[in-house]
């Protein structure tokens, strides 16, 4: 196993991603998550991502560089930041003092950035890939997605000492890209499962409840994520009259005004993780018909919350060997996820014996202290870096 001699020094850790937290995302709270749990193992971690304005600051143990950059095309539903040219000297700054820059996703200006640095300073580094090409409706984006993909991917995958990935369909999308087989691995992210945890009682279900401003006397099916097209809140909406024996949560940002006025349907914008954690707990049922995701955190979540889970039968999937019949995976269809929520909406035993095998799944499969030991094996066992 290489690396650097850890009694003379911590062991440094570069950590690269677009958004960071306060933003709220899937990537940047798996970022979040590695950086502290590294932290509390004794790892200087830096984190390299964007923000309004540049800093360079410690928060829970971390420091995070910040650059500044635009933001605009995330109105659009592209969450794509374009950042000042002081990413490059940063970059290049924290990559020398790393003993290991880990990317996260190899679409983004910080990555190509941050890859560029640890080819010129002779620092490896690791990928992890969180989706495969995302079928955008703007033909333009998919057009760009493949450029990005056929050169500045294709140029991280290959030097990348490990690419890990989330799921099957991931894995080989990444070795159509050039990642080599004997380079990739699978590694689930982690949850936190004392934060995202069952409703302790019915008392406590109808308490978040109130506080949410949701109703005390329905079934609620709750969706969390980006109200895009691609994480299907728009095939939830159509299975869904409004006479329904269950009502619709959507938590998170984007096209509300599709939500509004619908009878049976709750708008609670985007919440922070806490709160977050508290809508699982309100909420009797999970859905999320998602196309090209990997493994999505809030599934992890959802299942961690103890809710039976209703989402995309994706071949990728294979790796986390689900029950199929504890866990609905079913196809992007409007007409099956009304008859499946319908079904669930019913069967009140049903929806307790899923939400044990999410809870189950969870807690043995998802936490964090073994994703971070598998972590730090992948940063330090790997070839020799190449020369620049």
């Amino acid at each position: 196993m290489s690396g650097p001699d850890r009694t003379a020094r911590p062991y440094r850790v570069l950590l690269v991603s677009h958004y960071y937290p306060p933003h709220l995302g899937g990537i940047e709270n798996v970022v979040r998550q590695e950086a502290v749990h590294l932290a509390a193992r004794g790892v200087d971690v830096t984190v390299l991502t964007s923000g309004e304005r540049g800093s360079v600051r410690q928060e829970d143990g971390v420091r995070v560089v910040r650059v500044a950059a635009w933001n605009g095309a995330e109105r659009a539903g592209v969450p794509f930041p374009v950042l000042s040219p002081a990413v490059l000297a940063a970059a290049l700054r924290w990559a020398r003092r790393a003993d290991v820059v880990h990317l996260h996703d190899c679409l983004y200006l910080t990555s190509w950035t941050a890859g560029l640095a640890a080819f010129l300073t002779r620092t490896p580094h690791v990928l992890t890939q969180h989706v495969a090409m995302v079928e955008h409706p703007s033909a333009l984006v998919r057009g760009v997605q493949r450029a990005v993909y056929a050169v500045a991917g294709r140029a991280l995958l290959r030097r990348a000492r490990r690419v890990l990935t989330l799921n099957a369909s991931v894995a080989a999308f990444v070795g159509e890209y050039g990642a080599r087989a004997e380079r990739r691995r699978h590694l689930p992210n982690g949850v936190d499962t004392a934060l995202f945890r069952p409703a302790e009682g019915a008392e406590e279900r109808l308490l978040a409840r109130k506080r949410l401003g949701l109703p005390a006397d329905r079934t609620l099916v709750l969706f969390a994520g980006r109200l895009v097209p691609k994480k299907g809140y728009d095939l939830l909406l159509a299975a869904h009259d409004g006479t329904d024996r269950y009502d619709l949560v959507f938590a998170g940002d984007g096209d509300a005004q599709a939500l509004a006025g619908r009878p049976g349907v709750h708008h609670l914008g985007t919440l922070a993780p806490e709160r977050l954690a508290e809508a699982y707990r309100a909420c009797d049922v999970f859905a999320l018909p998602s196309t090209a995701e990997g493994f999505p955190l809030t599934v992890q979540e959802a299942m961690a919350s103890g809710l039976p889970v209703v989402t995309t039968d994706d071949p990728g999937y294979a790796p986390y060997r689900l029950d199929r019949e504890r866990v609905m995976l079913l196809p992007r269809d409007a007409a099956v996820l009304r008859g499946a929520l319908a079904a669930l909406a019913a069967d009140e035993p049903l929806r307790a014996r899923m939400g044990r095998y999410s809870r189950d799944c969870a807690t043995t499969a998802f936490g964090w202290e073994e994703h971070v030991s598998a972590l730090l094996g992948h940063y330090q066992d790997g070839p020799p870096v190449e020369p620049a």
